[in-house]
């Protein structure tokens, strides 16, 4: 009788955690699906073709999952929390009636993703050909990346701003890229009201995947003895990581290449980390993937790079590329004064945070 109780009362538990849905919406392409997305699981739920420019989808699903409706073809998704309350769409605009919850996330939501709505309309990011990318390729990261520097600061403000209501959730994954993954345990502790959702998790978990793989060959790299590598600086002098490892030194083994825009847009965190904590005995050396000398050295005076600059310029066939399993740029290592790797993709605010606590601060 007592496991019968038990069993009932985590039956009831379950199900009151259900929460029915009503969702009505509009759409002027006659015959396009429209689909009820999972958010959470990135699959749909339901779907359904526009008839007379209208749609709706009835049922019920986990209280306050974070759901999203998006019409075939279309890039855009209109998201929002499964509260009880009637929701109406219009896919035409991306706009939602529904709870005060509801319409302040979808207002935030489209605030924040108009500036790379419109930089991809002014650009032609969706019509450009190979030849037009390769030739303004370096014009168009700047221009990306300035809009994601601005939705990530539109993140850390509704985490901010919000963090006593549900909204923060969708912005999750900006904010650890900034932020760092271990924000993720902090926030917890403050038993937050998006904390326990599992859409935090999720949006950690995939920051951490991109930036660290737990079970991928990187990670292995941590606790090892680093591989030394030799290759020419811009005036064609050979030189080897070794060089400046030891002596109390920690040495940042940046990776990197001119054509690489998030590189780019990387360097100042680094010059900043570079310039605080050089004196105490940080260095940095950087590695470029890049093919062209004359590009790699144009780079390096733009960006006043004042570290040691290497590179074999075989771009891709770089000798760092097998030595350390690369694939994808940017990246970087650290190395203690014994030449062991403590840790690797160190970017924003990561990167200061790590060396604050090597160097006491």
């Amino acid at each position: 009788m007592v496991f019968l109780a038990v069993f009932m009362a985590a039956a009831m538990s379950s199900m009151a955690q259900q929460v029915k849905y009503s969702i009505s919406g509009t759409y002027d392409k006659e015959g396009k699906k429209v689909y009820l997305i999972d958010q959470l699981t990135e699959s749909a739920i339901d779907s359904i073709v526009v008839a007379n420019g209208k749609f709706s989808f009835n049922g019920s699903a986990e209280k306050d999952a974070l759901m999203g409706i998006r019409a075939e073809s279309e890039r855009w998704t209109t998201i929002f929390f499964n509260d009880g309350t009637p929701v109406s769409v219009n896919v035409n605009d991306s706009t939602l009636k529904g709870s005060p919850l509801n319409e302040r996330l979808v207002k935030y939501d489209l605030e924040q993703e108009k500036p790379m709505k419109d930089l991809r309309a002014r650009l032609r990011l969706d019509q450009l050909s190979e030849a037009e990318i390769e030739a303004h390729g370096e014009e168009i990261m700047a221009e990306i990346n300035k809009v994601t520097d601005g939705q990530i600061a539109f993140a850390n403000k509704i985490f901010k701003e919000e963090s006593n209501s549900l909204i923060p959730l969708p912005f999750s994954q900006l904010y650890f890229f900034d932020n760092g993954v271990e924000e993720y345990d902090e926030l917890v502790k403050k038993q937050l009201p998006f904390t326990s959702h599992p859409y935090f998790k999720k949006a950690r978990d995939e920051v951490a995947a991109m930036m660290k793989p737990e079970d991928g060959p990187k990670a292995a790299f941590i606790g090892q003895q680093f591989t030394d590598l030799e290759m020419a600086d811009p005036d064609g002098k050979m030189h080897k990581i070794s060089e400046l490892v030891g002596e109390g030194k920690w040495v940042l083994v940046d990776f990197w290449a001119s054509w690489c825009g998030p590189c780019r847009q990387e360097m100042p965190n680094v010059l900043e980390a570079y310039n605080k904590y050089h004196e105490k005995g940080f260095e940095v050396v950087g590695i470029s993937f890049d093919q062209k000398k004359e590009a790699w050295v144009k780079a390096i005076e733009q960006i006043k790079m004042p570290w040691l600059q290497l590179s074999d310029l075989k771009g891709w066939s770089c000798a760092a590329a097998p030595a350390y399993k690369i694939d994808a740029i940017p990246d970087n290592i650290l190395i203690d004064p014994q030449g062991k790797i403590i840790d690797r993709a160190l970017r924003g605010k990561p990167l200061h945070k790590r060396l604050g606590k090597i160097f006491g601060e």
